[in-house]
């Protein structure tokens, strides 16, 4: 959005645990053993990514006993033992819902690595001190105890908090060990890099069903929220959601609920819930088109992506001329075009055949 428009090229899928899993520092051992599938008697697929929109790679039958590697956060299944939205790899591209799995005994099970998918275990790296760990994610909460270097930890998820410069990186990402017990995350290693951690109390991913009709009626009410609290109108906000996310399958919609490519700018501001990179192609107003990494927000939510991008459009002076037309949705996606929003020629154009096509008027 704004002067560049945004495509993103490559995300890796991964992140969260629940169910009777140990979300913990395992050892890098190669194989995890003690699953157990457990169905009504069927058998249980196997998927090519952690989700059920991905190709079936096989079957396990009830009582079988697969090798786990790692786990990652995918579609949230309800399943025969559980619900939850914990995945595990038990091959190259070979993974299985958790929800399905009993554990004889309950095994520690480590988060795949995003870049290589290979087990990978949080390590605190201080250069030789020791690390807190705090109350909150700041540095001035409570201190609830410390880490030595080299330690390793178990991550659950992470938070935004204080930006912190530690020897792993500068971020201001923080990770939950506990109750209340948060290290930041410039102070953490992983073994084989690091994975794609879920944010805490974040949705799991939104796998879009039902084709166009279903993208809609899943996400008027989002819209429409925002229209009563921005005057933005849904029936525009809608269009540029299918638009900019390619009807929710982009990789930032799907796993961070963010349908519009809004970018971090330092900080989540007021209705995200973190910053995460990904890899974009981006292209300039003047026509130049380049590769680069960029820092998008992520939401707990597809309604606080609506909310965002209206209060967006609501606040920014640059787009006052559209509010003065939020009345007649067409002049609206003019004017927004017209002030910089994006740089397609066609893009207001665009907008209004999407919303003429699909009858998004009814949502105003």
């Amino acid at each position: 959005m704004g002067v560049f428009q945004i495509y993103i090229r490559f995300v890796t899928v991964l992140a969260l645990a629940a169910g009777v899993i140990l979300v913990g520092a395992a050892p890098g051992q190669a194989k995890i053993t003690g699953a157990i599938i457990a169905t009504e008697g069927g058998t249980l697929n196997v998927r090519t990514g952690p989700a059920t929109d991905q190709k079936t790679a096989g079957t396990l039958a009830n009582g079988a006993n697969p090798e786990v590697f790692c786990m990652v956060r995918g579609e949230e299944i309800s399943g025969y033992v559980r619900t939850t939205s914990t995945w595990l790899r038990i091959g190259k591209n070979r993974w299985i819902s958790n929800s399905y799995v009993n554990w004889s005994p309950p095994q520690p099970v480590p988060w795949c690595s995003a870049a290589t998918k290979a087990a990978t275990n949080a390590m605190v790296s201080t250069d030789g001190g020791e690390l807190n760990i705090r109350a909150a994610a700041n540095s001035t909460s409570d201190r609830q105890g410390t880490f030595a270097n080299g330690t390793g930890i178990s991550v659950k998820c992470q938070v935004w908090g204080q930006e912190v410069t530690g020897p792993a990186r500068k971020t201001g990402a923080w990770y939950l060990i506990g109750d209340k017990r948060y290290v930041s995350a410039a102070y953490i290693k992983w073994s084989a890099g690091e994975p794609w951690l879920p944010w805490c109390g974040q949705a799991p991913p939104a796998v879009p069903r039902g084709g166009t009709a279903g993208f809609i009626d899943a996400h008027a009410s989002a819209a429409q929220a925002s229209d009563r609290a921005t005057g933005v109108p849904a029936s525009v906000t809608i269009a540029q959601a299918i638009l900019e996310s390619g009807w929710g399958k982009g990789a930032l919609a799907r796993e961070d609920h963010n349908l519009f490519g809004m970018k971090c700018f330092g900080s989540p501001g007021d209705h995200a819930i973190g910053c995460r990179d990904y890899a974009t192609f981006e292209c300039s107003p003047t026509g130049g088109c380049f590769d680069m990494d960029a820092t998008f927000r992520a939401y707990r939510n597809v309604a606080d992506s609506y909310r965002d991008h209206g209060d967006l459009l609501a606040n920014w002076s640059r787009y006052a001329t559209a509010m003065d037309h939020a009345d007649d949705a067409k002049r609206f996606a003019r004017e927004i075009h017209k002030a910089g929003y994006a740089t397609d020629p066609q893009y207001s154009d665009k907008l209004i055949g999407i919303m003429d096509d699909y009858d998004l008027y009814r949502f105003d």
